[in-house]
């Protein structure tokens, strides 16, 4: 199981209000401190996952998926460029492959601080966005269809998932999801000065308002999209 590593360098406080670029409230009002979703990890914080231990049998021998809603999906209609599609039930759900790299939701500098402080215990040599995914499992097991179509050579990916929610939503549990890992980081971190800059940074830090802006400037809305 992947471990949270402490950052070198000074790097952990960038990781907050500076590294994200963003701060204040959201266009809704909600409090700025908005990661935090209220769920107790216990006295060991949260940890990331060997997302080899997540992967579900939410689909059968021909690679269709059992989506959350009831409604089912053939993996051989998702494009590797995909990050939702509309659904016959009426809903548009997120889309995300083990090809599609951490900078979809976060920077390119913070998935290098990712990649160089969390340990993993899996057959990844980093943190991936495989490991994001798991997270995004443990939270929302009953959200979250996955397959395993390593063996399947027509389609480009070994692992796909697709949530009950919107690619938005989705974007917006992975970065509070990664900011809570990083807060765990960095409480284990032997710099006090540190760890209280970056708490203090991570109060004006809100997620919605990052995650819009991130889109925006990435362009997720259309094929477009570079990394920034």
């Amino acid at each position: 199981m992947p471990e949270p590593g402490v950052p070198d360098d000074g790097e952990g406080e960038r990781a907050s209000e500076d590294a994200f670029g963003v701060e204040g409230e959201s266009a809704d009002g909600r409090d700025a401190h908005s990661h935090d979703h209220g769920h107790d990890h216990g006295d060991d914080g949260r940890d990331a996952h060997d997302h080899g231990d997540e992967v579900a049998d939410a689909s059968d021998s021909d690679g269709v998926l059992d989506l959350p809603c009831g409604e089912r999906k053939d993996v051989h209609e998702l494009d590797m460029g995909q990050r939702d599609f509309e659904c016959a039930c009426g809903a548009s759900h997120a889309v995300v492959m083990d090809v599609h790299p951490l900078a979809r939701f976060v920077p390119e500098f913070l998935v290098e601080i990712l990649t160089e402080t969390i340990e993993t215990d899996d057959d990844f040599d980093e943190f991936t966005t495989a490991h994001a995914m798991a997270s995004v499992m443990e939270e929302f097991p009953d959200q979250v269809a996955t397959v395993d179509v390593a063996e399947d050579g027509t389609v480009g990916y070994a692992l796909v998932w697709v949530t009950d929610f919107d690619s938005r939503r989705l974007h917006e549990v992975i970065v509070e999801l990664i900011v809570e890992l990083m807060e765990h980081a960095v409480s284990h971190a032997e710099d006090d000065e540190v760890a209280e800059q970056f708490e203090a940074e991570m109060l004006e830090f809100d997620v919605a308002t990052f995650v819009e802006q991130y889109r925006r400037e990435r362009d997720l809305e259309t094929e477009h999209d570079t990394p920034i």
